[in-house]
C-alpha cells in the first residue's frame, strides 16, 4: 500500500502529540525489516487518516479507545492510552489529556456495556498506573454518600 510522505508527516505529528514524544522516538527507532511497514501503515492510516478527521476531538477519540480497547481486552493499548492522557498537557487540546473524573465515567460506562471484568481490570490497570506516576487517588469513604439504609 503507498503511503505518501505529507501523510507520514502529519501521522508522526499526531502521533507525537496525543502519546508523546518519548513513546513514538522509541516506536520509530524500534522499526526493523519486519514491522518497519506495519509502522508506517499505523502511522500513516490511523494517525492521519483517522486522528486527523475534523468529526471529533481529540480527547473524545482518547476516550473511544480506552472504551473499545477495554471491551476488547486490548489491555496494552489500554494502558498507553491512560498513561500519556493523564501526561498530557490539559491546556492542549491536541494532545488530549485526561483527568481522573473522566477516567472513571469511561470505566463505568464500558461496565455498563462491555461487563464488570472490563470495568475492574480497567480500574486495576488505571491504578496501576497512578502508582507508578505517583498519582494515587486520596482513600475514600465507601459509605459517605450511601443511603442509610445500606450502611
Amino acid at each position: 500500500m503507498p503511503i505518501h510522505e505529507d501523510s507520514l508527516r502529519q501521522g508522526l505529528h499526531n502521533r507525537r502529540r496525543v502519546l508523546g514524544e518519548a513513546w513514538v522516538a522509541q516506536s520509530v527507532e524500534n522499526a526493523n525489516a519486519l514491522n518497519v511497514e506495519f509502522q508506517r501503515m499505523i502511522t500513516s492510516y490511523a494517525w492521519d487518516g483517522i486522528w486527523s478527521r475534523p468529526g471529533l476531538e481529540r480527547r473524545t477519540r482518547r476516550i473511544m479507545v480506552l472504551a473499545i480497547t477495554a471491551a476488547m481486552g486490548r489491555w496494552e493499548e489500554f494502558e498507553l492510552h491512560i498513561r500519556t492522557g493523564l501526561l498530557a498537557d490539559p491546556a492542549d487540546p491536541e494532545a488530549a489529556a485526561l483527568d481522573l473524573a473522566t477516567i472513571q465515567e469511561v470505566l463505568l460506562q464500558t461496565a455498563v456495556y462491555a461487563g464488570v471484568p472490563a470495568g475492574n481490570t480497567g480500574m486495576a490497570m488505571v491504578m496501576k498506573v497512578l502508582r507508578e506516576l505517583d498519582l494515587v487517588p486520596p482513600k475514600a469513604d465507601f459509605f459517605a454518600a450511601a443511603p442509610a439504609a445500606a450502611r
